[in-house]
């Protein structure tokens, strides 16, 4: 039997979160090492679900709000081997290749500031993450003026020149 449930993501509201899967206890320090070596002033937490062993949540962060709020989401999805990142101070597209190089990564199932809901399966072994709903339906296609907005967008940001 699996039961299906929706499990909102709850974050300040100016932060963003990646969310993952992993597959070792040393998650932990190395997503703190990636995460400090991004430079700047990125704050953040972390929380890794453990699935053997004790089953704990792991937790690691320069910043105890975000932390605390990592730890929350981590123990309400309540998956094995899951992990969330909070940060703020910095976008995700400033750490997720470094996210992506830890090798305990598996997967990442977003990097987002939107509203996320995770889709968690739950069977009588344990609970596993099927997805991620990010963000909000389309809702049409972007238009001349849309266009040029989001290329203003992003040279304000100083992503493009």
């Amino acid at each position: 039997m699996v039961q299906l449930e929706l499990v909102p993501i709850d974050k300040p509201d100016e932060a963003n979160v990646i969310l993952g899967q992993s597959h070792f206890i040393k998650t932990v320090e190395d997503l703190h090492e990636a995460m400090a070596n991004a430079g700047g002033r990125i704050r953040f937490g972390i929380a890794f679900n453990e699935a053997s062993g004790p089953c704990l949540v792991r937790h690691s962060g320069n910043d105890a709000r975000l932390e605390q709020a990592a730890v929350a989401n981590a123990q309400r999805v309540g998956a094995g081997h899951f992990f969330v990142i909070v940060m703020e101070d910095g976008f995700p597209i400033n750490v997720l290749n470094a996210i992506k190089q830890v090798p305990e990564v598996c997967r990442i199932f977003c990097a987002t500031a939107n509203p996320v809901q995770v889709v968690v399966a739950e069977t009588d072994q344990g609970r596993g993450v099927l997805g991620v709903v990010d963000g909000l339906a389309v809702k049409g296609v972007e238009g001349e003026q849309e266009i040029q907005e989001r290329k203003a967008l992003l040279r304000r940001f100083g992503y493009k020149l």
